[in-house]
């Protein structure tokens, strides 16, 4: 394969985890109703938080370009924040029978 080839793949490959990337960001943002829910702990909060300011510094582990480190913390953040509202609803809603 010549170079052209190599560089569409990569072009493709980049836009394809920009676009997982702002995916993922707009659901950690639909998910901020949450941090308003008193029983979630405060380190799953400031996690949301944290990942965040990650996703838009300029500052990462992995160069801008691949998008991998900041989707990880999105979704770290995600699975965090949900793991800990469904830690402290109830099991059952209220007048639910089983």
């Amino acid at each position: 394969m010549d170079g052209t080839v190599w560089l569409v793949l990569g072009v493709v490959v980049a836009v394809g985890l920009g676009i997982a990337a702002a995916v993922l960001l707009v659901r950690v943002f639909a998910a901020r109703r949450l941090l308003l829910d008193a029983g979630i702990p405060l380190r799953d909060k400031a996690l949301f938080w944290v990942a965040v300011a990650y996703t838009v510094s300029p500052v990462d582990l992995i160069p801008d370009p691949v998008y991998l480190d900041d989707i990880g913390v999105l979704l770290l953040a995600l699975r965090s924040l949900h793991a800990a509202a469904e830690a402290v609803r109830p099991t059952k809603e209220p007048g639910a029978t089983a």
